[in-house]
């Protein structure tokens, strides 16, 4: 028994050195943007006011997070301190979240296929933001789109 209490505390301590990079603090580029909506023909005549004018609604900016924190966690983080309106669902079947709006621009306001994305060093990834963990000094965008191009998600 004492030898299974030694070679679990050994275990622990290993894991614990081993682990050093849990909770670590690293940097990102951060953006949030509509430009695509900027003069578009197809967005709700009501939704126009909404589009600031160069399509920035949180201008690139580096944002910190710790390790473990998702895409989507930095994204209710921004949004949160920043004070702009964000709406997600979750989606249980996938354990997942789903973007429906930021900054009152919702999924279907320019069209059919128009909708929030996201994209990570400028590729979209094949996962929902909530299930997406960044590395440090990468560039994550966040754009209204009205042709549906890129992932969703949460």
């Amino acid at each position: 028994m004492k030898r299974i209490l030694a070679l679990l505390t050994l275990f622990l301590l290993v894991l614990a050195s081993c682990g050093g990079a849990h909770g670590e603090t690293y940097t990102c580029t951060f953006s949030i943007s509509c430009a695509e909506l900027v003069g578009c023909d197809t967005l709700d005549l009501d939704k126009r006011e909404l589009i600031p004018e160069k399509g920035n609604i949180y201008a690139p900016a580096e944002v910190s997070f710790t390790e473990g924190e998702s895409v989507f966690d930095i994204l209710m983080r921004v949004c949160r301190e920043n004070k702009i309106h964000f709406e997600y669902s979750e989606v249980p079947m996938y354990a997942t979240a789903y973007i429906e709006g930021i900054a009152n621009l919702y999924e279907f306001d320019a069209g059919a296929l128009s909708g929030w994305v996201y994209t990570v060093n400028g590729e979209s990834p094949n996962y929902g933001a909530s299930k997406y963990y960044p590395e440090d000094g990468d560039v994550i965008e966040w754009n209204f789109t009205v042709e549906g191009r890129g992932a969703n998600g949460g």
